[in-house]
């Protein structure tokens, strides 16, 4: 069952004209068709590797401001910054940290609360 129409289309991957021989053909050809479908699947994967990425950034975030002492580690994901920032802001003096020991520096949750109150952030 052969057709005798021919309609000019444009085609959906690489947006040149050509003529299809059917209503519902959408590519200029078998080349342009598979290379529309890997795009559209490379895509998808990346949207749901995107979603799971952000999901457990967020759930990170979510376990931090529920703790009460933070490491400096933890500070600077909740600040979007360095460790060596937390550092620089601790030894300036607009962070308020304790030294437990090597390694054991802690900040209580609520003086990152007042830092952004003072700043107006709130």
């Amino acid at each position: 069952m052969s057709s005798n129409i021919r309609i000019q289309r444009i085609c959906e991957y690489c947006n040149n004209e050509f003529t299809a021989r059917t209503t519902l053909t959408k590519y200029c050809s078998h080349t342009c068709n598979r290379r529309h479908y890997k795009t559209k699947i490379k895509q998808t994967k990346i949207d749901i590797s995107n979603k799971e990425t952000n999901s457990k950034v967020n759930s990170t975030t979510d376990r931090l401001k529920s703790k009460e002492f933070l490491t400096v580690e933890e500070v600077a994901v909740l600040l979007n910054c360095s460790k060596r920032t937390v550092y620089y802001h601790i030894k300036n003096g607009s962070i308020n940290a304790i030294n437990l020991g090597k390694r054991l520096t802690r900040v209580k949750r609520s003086s990152l609360d007042v830092l952004f109150d003072i700043s107006g952030f709130s």
